[in-house]
C-alpha cells in the first residue's frame, strides 16, 4: 500500500488496507466465494483488468489473501485467516448501507451483470423443478444488447449466460432492471411487483409460483430501512 495515514491507531492502519478505491468490493467477492480471477472481475465488472490484478497483489502482501494453482493449474485466490476475520467489517458495511443509505439512490446505481452474478451465486434450486431450469430475464429498459440474461440450473450448479446458451426456455420474465434490484433487495417481493403490472412471468407454473423462493434474496435483504429513509 503506498498511501499512509502517517499514525499509529490502529482504524488508520486498518484503514490503510481495506479503505483503497475497489478493495472492500474485491474483497465482498472473495467472501461470496469467488475464486478465479475471471470472477472476481464478473462481481467487480467496471474495475479494470490491471487494477484489480494491482489490488490483489496488495491484499497478497498484507497477508489478506494468498494464491494458490487449483487442480487443474489455474490461479486461485484464497482468503487467509486475517481475510476470514474481514468478514464481520464486510457484511456491517453492507446492512449499514442497506439501514441508512436512501433507497431511490441505491436504485439508481444499476448493475444488471452484477445483479445477475450475485443473483446467481444465492440462487436456491430446491424449490425447481427436477432437470435443467432455464430461465430468461428480459430487461426491455436496457439497451437491445444487454436485455437478455439465462439463468441455467441442473442440480446446484447455477451458471448465468449472457448470450443465448440454446437450451429450451422454462420461464420468461420480464421488468425493468430497477423492479429486479428492488426485488433483490428486499424493497419489494415478486407478488407486489405482479400485482402492481411491474413484473411480467409466463412458462412453467411451478417455477412462477416459487419465484420468491428460488430467488433468494440479498444476504443484506434482512436489514430493514431506517424510519427517515424508508418513507
Amino acid at each position: 500500500m503506498t498511501a499512509s495515514y502517517g499514525q499509529f491507531c490502529p482504524v488508520a492502519m486498518a484503514a490503510e488496507v481495506f479503505c483503497t478505491r475497489w478493495t472492500p468490493l474485491v474483497l465482498r467477492e472473495l467472501l461470496c466465494g469467488s475464486r478465479r480471477f475471471n470472477d472476481l472481475r464478473r462481481g467487480v465488472p467496471r474495475m479494470s483488468p490491471t487494477l484489480l490484478s494491482k489490488r490483489l497483489k496488495e491484499l497478497t502482501q498484507a497477508g489478506i489473501i494468498e494464491s494458490r494453482r487449483s487442480a487443474d493449474g489455474s490461479m486461485e485466490y484464497h482468503l487467509t485467516p486475517a481475510g476470514e476475520e474481514l468478514r464481520e467489517v464486510v457484511m456491517a458495511l453492507g446492512f449499514w448501507g442497506q439501514h441508512w443509505v436512501e433507497s431511490d439512490l441505491a436504485l439508481r446505481k444499476l448493475d444488471p451483470s452484477l445483479l445477475m452474478w450475485d443473483m446467481r451465486r444465492h440462487l436456491d434450486p430446491d424449490p425447481m423443478v427436477a432437470g435443467r431450469c432455464t430461465i430468461l430475464f428480459l430487461y426491455p429498459d436496457l439497451p437491445s444488447a444487454r436485455q437478455r440474461y439465462w439463468l441455467v440450473v441442473e442440480g446446484r450448479d447455477v451458471d448465468v449466460c449472457s448470450t443465448d446458451p440454446g437450451f429450451e426456455v422454462d420461464l420468461y420474465v420480464e421488468c425493468s432492471l430497477r423492479t429486479m434490484t428492488a426485488i433483490w433487495m428486499g424493497l419489494a417481493t415478486v407478488r407486489s411487483e405482479v400485482e402492481e403490472g411491474r413484473l411480467e412471468i409466463d412458462g412453467d407454473p411451478v417455477l412462477a409460483a416459487s419465484m420468491q423462493q428460488w430467488l433468494g434474496l440479498s444476504p443484506f435483504a434482512r436489514e430493514g430501512k431506517a424510519a427517515s429513509t424508508a418513507a
